[in-house]
């Protein structure tokens, strides 16, 4: 029996608990470029994760050696960070990365950091466009002159959309023992928003949905947030990678440079 954590948002208990299931996201192949092109890019300054999450990214990153920060709402994926091998460096500040500042470390908070970074969609959790504004600005704040921020996010997926509909299936996994997996997104053109919706049915057939709220923005959209806190394009790439981006590309790494 778990309690769910209100301020934990999209992320209560319920769902830390299995955040850190083999597969996915956590696979090796996943998360080790990931942290190979972190850590190229901190380039030995010290890095901040907003929406640290469990630690999926910043404690194998902390294990090289680099010192790793986190903001994250959530208490139920915050306390789970300093369980990975590396993460009992890591310091998470708890709280939204719209508007808290740093402040587990007594020597590095905001101005000092080398780098910031946020992954897997998580700047669509965000579901205005003033907040995702905010976010920006947050992560400049904390940036030092010349840091970087980078966020990695999907492309969406307008293009599958013929006239008339606003759904996109992404995953369909049918369980050889019985019952399966549905992913589909739901978009609204006008606002920009659109759902992510989870159809999980056991073999005993009995089901279960989860829908997740998310914002798109389009690439140059964030371009416009990165000026407005400051910041100038540097590197747009279509993976970690760092492949080109192109029309084709479903996911992009981009990463801003505060001025000198």
């Amino acid at each position: 029996m778990t309690t769910d954590d209100p301020a934990g948002g999209l992320f209560p208990e319920s769902v830390a608990e299995t955040y850190d299931d083999p597969g996915g996201a956590n696979d090796p192949a996943v998360i080790t470029p990931a942290v190979d092109l972190l850590e190229r890019l901190a380039d030995g300054g010290p890095v901040l994760e907003l929406a640290v999450g469990t630690g999926r990214i910043a404690a194998p990153l902390a294990a090289r050696g680099v010192r790793v920060g986190g903001i994250e709402l959530s208490q139920a994926m915050a306390r789970r960070v300093a369980d990975k091998p590396g993460g009992d460096a890591v310091g998470v500040t708890v709280g939204d990365m719209t508007t808290t500042r740093f402040d587990a470390f007594g020597d590095v908070g905001p101005g000092d950091f080398a780098l910031a970074y946020l992954v897997f969609n998580t700047i669509s959790n965000v579901t205005t466009q003033d907040g995702q504004v905010e976010v920006f600005r947050n992560a400049a704040a904390h940036l030092r002159p010349g840091g970087l921020f980078l966020v990695e996010v999907g492309v969406p997926a307008l293009r599958r959309l013929p006239p008339g509909q606003d759904s996109v299936p992404y995953a369909v996994a049918p369980d050889p023992a019985g019952g399966g997996y549905v992913g589909f997104d739901r978009y609204d053109v006008v606002t920009q928003r659109f759902t992510s919706n989870h159809v999980t049915v056991g073999p005993d057939g009995v089901g279960r949905f989860r829908t997740v709220p998310f914002r798109y923005a389009w690439p140059a959209e964030m371009d416009l947030m990165a000026r407005l806190a400051g910041m100038r394009l540097r590197h747009r790439w279509a993976g970690w990678h760092e492949s080109p981006f192109t029309a084709e590309s479903d996911n992009h790494v981009s990463v801003w440079e505060k001025p000198q």
